[in-house]
This record gives structure tokens, C-alpha cells and sequence, in this order.
């Protein structure tokens, strides 16, 4: 989780940027119903330096844009009543506007200005679960696109903040149904299995997207028929996510001699044995859980790596590629391919991977690592 001291740093950034003023008499006219209040003070975006902000450029859009911004970092200050008041007033259809302003930010990976408008919706309309909803996913998927660069400790922070906005989403009175759907899709990402079966089951009752009950009914089962709730397999799991390889590899393999025929199975002991550098039998183990449904980048990428330790460099090139069309945004699969590619004696092949990896995710340390060795001509 992200901690206080940061969170707050944010926050101070984001409001020190504002100016306040008093509301010039010209503007100072009731808008339908509302009546404004010329003792409150206007925060305003000024757009420029604070300090050389000139009062008789002032206009309704700045006057919003203030707003939003404290509603977003001080939902509880004194005056947040009366600044959401005043911007229903004014931009009375700001909640369909700046949602899908926000999400066609967060699709562009543009993520502080997204979070920064989904908090501001959040701080408009408190009671609604909507901008909680969407700022939960936007959070999932910077997570995950960290991850994806092989920033964890990041991502961790991302999806712990995810985690934050789905317990207040699933606290609401009365229940939100599609919380509860987009709650055990994060559960299920991370693992978590037994509380996604039972916000799918809970779904599967309340929800009212017909559709979206029927692939929920269908998570429920997958979960049960792949051993996912299975107390062998989740202990297997667990013990070789802390590190302990080997009593992971004989849990996982206990599991499979009562059932042979769980993929997942077949990877929790490719897993294990990759980290063992058991390349050979990791191989088989992936390739078992291939030919048995596993589908992703997660199962090729793995398999790559003891393909590549094993010298099986067509092999492995093969499977990063298809990890590839599975995700092709994933940086740790670019950054494995230009290690690919240095194995094969190909630096500038490599380097134009590194340099693809930093396209997407500029702070990737181990494809910036590799490609100043390349320029360096150490590699």
C-alpha cells in the first residue's frame, strides 16, 4: 500500500496549484436554482505559475476546474457541499463527460490524469459508485502494466489501492452488483480464489446482466474443475510464491497424482522447477500444460526461459512469440526476446528490443540495464 506520507505529497502538489479568489459580482448570478454565495472563496485552476495569474482572465471553465481538482485530493473540506453544488449547477452533465474523458485517458495509459478525474468524480458525487468503480480498474491496469515491466513493488502499491476501492465499493448499501463482478476479476488475478468464487457466486444472485451472470456461473466451475479451491494445490501455490521451491514441487505433484489432468497443476511444477533450475523438467511441465489448455503469455514465457537455458533457441524464440500475440505490450517478454537475441549473437536485434521495452515503459531497469551495456559494447 501506498503510504500516508506519499499519498499526502500528492495531494499537496495537486492543491498547491490553485489560487483562491472571491467571486466577481459578475458572476455572482444564480444558475437555475443554485444561488451563489459570495463570502465562500473560488479555488481556481489558474493554467498558469499561481503567483502570475491575472484575476480578469478568469472564466467559468477555470472556476470548474478548480473545483474538481480540491474535490479530487480534499473531499472533506469545509466547503466541498457547496463547490458540488456549484459545478452541478454549472456543468450539469459533468458526470458523463469527464467519466468517459477519464477512461479514454486510462486506455491511453495517460494514469495520473485519470486518476486525477476519477477522483474528482469521486469527490462530486460520493454516493454514487460509478467513478469508485472506474478508478479501481484504472488502478488494476496500471498494476498490471506494471507488472509487466517487472516493476512489482509499484505494482503492488497500484493494486493495493485497487484493493481499497473495491472494500469500500463492496460496503455500499444497497449492494452494487457490478462490484461485485470487477471485484472477483481482481481476486482471481491475484490469486485469491476462494473469496472470487465467492463474489461470483454473489453476482450470480444479484446481478441483472444476464450475460455477465452466465460467465460468472462459469468462473465458479473452471475454479472448482482446474483445483484452483483444492487445499493441496492453493498450499503448493503458496509455498512456492514465498520461495519454498521444493516443498511447492511436492505438494504440486501429490496434487497431480489424484489429477493428471489439471494444467494448472502441470504449471505450479514448471514453476518450481524453473526456479530450481530444473531446466528440463520445467520444460516438460509447461509443454504438459500447454497441451492440456493452458493458454497466455504466462505459460510460453515461462517455457521460454528453460528452452533458452537448455540452448533450444528456436524453440524459445517460438515461444516468446506467441507470448507475444498473447500480450503484446508485455515488457518482460519484449526484454526476454532481446536477451534472445543476444544469445543468438544478434546485439543490434537486441537493442531494437530493449528500445521497444523502453517505449512502453520508460523506467524499465532491466531493458535500460542491457541496452547501456550493448552501447557500451559490453554485452
Amino acid at each position: 500500500m501506498p503510504s500516508s506520507a506519499s499519498r499526502d505529497a500528492a495531494a499537496e502538489a495537486a492543491l498547491a496549484r490553485l489560487v483562491y479568489i472571491e467571486l466577481p459580482p459578475a458572476l455572482a448570478r444564480e444558475i437555475g436554482s443554485f444561488r451563489p454565495d459570495p463570502a465562500v472563496p473560488i479555488p481556481v485552476e489558474p493554467g498558469v505559475d499561481p503567483e502570475r495569474f491575472d484575476p480578469r482572465t478568469l472564466s467559468w471553465e477555470a472556476i470548474v476546474a478548480g473545483m474538481l481538482r480540491l474535490l479530487a485530493w480534499a473531499p472533506d473540506h469545509e466547503h466541498a457541499a457547496y463547490y458540488r453544488a456549484f459545478v452541478k449547477a454549472v456543468k450539469p452533465k459533468i458526470l458523463a463527460e469527464l467519466s468517459e474523458a477519464g477512461i479514454a485517458k486510462a486506455r491511453n495509459k495517460d494514469w495520473e490524469v485519470a486518476e486525477e478525474i476519477f477522483r474528482a468524480l469521486r469527490g462530486l458525487y460520493p454516493e454514487a459508485p460509478e467513478p469508485l468503480i472506474d478508478l479501481a480498474v484504472m488502478y488494476e491496469d496500471r498494476a498490471e502494466a506494471l507488472s509487466q515491466a517487472g516493476r512489482e513493488d509499484a505494482a503492488e502499491e497500484f493494486d493495493g489501492k485497487a484493493f481499497e476501492s473495491y472494500k469500500l465499493l463492496l460496503a455500499m448499501e444497497p449492494p452494487f452488483p457490478e462490484a461485485y463482478f470487477n471485484a472477483g476479476f481482481f481476486f482471481l488475478r491475484k490469486r485469491n480464489y476462494d473469496r472470487a468464487r465467492s463474489l461470483f457466486e454473489t453476482y450470480a444472485k444479484i446481478g441483472d446482466n444476464e450475460e455477465r451472470k452466465a460467465k460468472a456461473q462459469e468462473i465458479v466451475k473452471m475454479l472448482g474443475a482446474q483445483g484452483y479451491l483444492d487445499e493441496l494445490f492453493k498450499e503448493a501455490y503458496d509455498a512456492i510464491r514465498l520461495g519454498r521451491d521444493v516443498e511447492g514441487l511436492e505438494k504440486a505433484r501429490a496434487f497431480l497424482d489424484k489429477n493428471p489432468r489439471v494444467w494448472n497443476a502441470w504449471f505450479l511444477v514448471g514453476w518450481a522447477c524453473r526456479r530450481l533450475g530444473r531446466w528440463e523438467e520445467g520444460r516438460t511441465a509447461f509443454e504438459k500444460a500447454i497441451e492440456l489448455g493452458a493458454e497466455g503469455a504466462d505459460v510460453q514465457n515461462e517455457l521460454s526461459i528453460c528452452l533458452m537455458e537448455l540452448g533450444r533457441l528456436g524453440e524459445a524464440k517460438a515461444a516468446l512469440e506467441a507470448a507475444l500475440r498473447a500480450e503484446p505490450e508485455n515488457v518482460k517478454i519484449i526484454s526476454n526476446l532481446g536477451a534472445l537475441a543476444l544469445k543468438r549473437g544478434r546485439p543490434e536485434e537486441a537493442a531494437g528490443f530493449f528500445r521497444t521495452a523502453l517505449e512502453i515503459e520508460p523506467e524499465d531497469q532491466a531493458a535500460r540495464r542491457w541496452l547501456a551495456q550493448l552501447e557500451g559494447g559490453e554485452a
